[in-house]
């Protein structure tokens, strides 16, 4: 049971990272602001670290990962690059990147729930995560 709850939060947490990764990416081009930009580089940076942290873990498990539901990084997608049409500027970056930030902490709560029987290094690695999508929650309200 261990194990198995184990992979399950490396799993959710390698599709959170990837997400997140996702969406700093579809805003990058639209930044005005060079602190907002330094932001979610310096965000998209520790994401990058994390998932190489999830990668290691997940081989040693002999698991490939899991990628984000197409379903949801296509809504995604499209409702940031319709609300980036309309108005691009930095405010509505923030905005997009507050809302996903909120969602990831939410999902990642209710997946370190889920899988209580995880071992203790896959839930420390989703409450970095946690931590991560917190603190740049908190970054873009100066953008808001």
């Amino acid at each position: 049971m261990v194990e198995q709850d184990t992979i399950k939060l490396l799993r959710e947490c390698d599709a959170g990272v990837k997400m997140g990764v996702s969406s700093i990416y579809d805003v990058l081009d639209n930044i005005k602001s060079d602190k907002l930009e330094k932001i979610l580089t310096d965000s998209k940076k520790a994401h990058h670290a994390l998932d190489n942290e999830i990668s290691e873990l997940l081989d040693k498990y002999k698991d490939d990962g899991k990628d984000p539901d197409p379903i949801a990084k296509s809504m995604s997608w499209i409702k940031t690059n319709m609300k980036l049409m309309v108005n691009d500027s930095d405010k509505v970056i923030a905005d997009l990147m507050t809302d996903g930030c909120n969602m990831g902490v939410k999902s990642l709560n209710k997946y370190l729930n889920k899988y209580k029987a995880a071992d203790e290094k896959s839930k420390d690695i989703a409450k970095k995560l946690i931590n991560i999508e917190e603190k740049l929650a908190v970054d873009m309200r100066d953008f808001l």
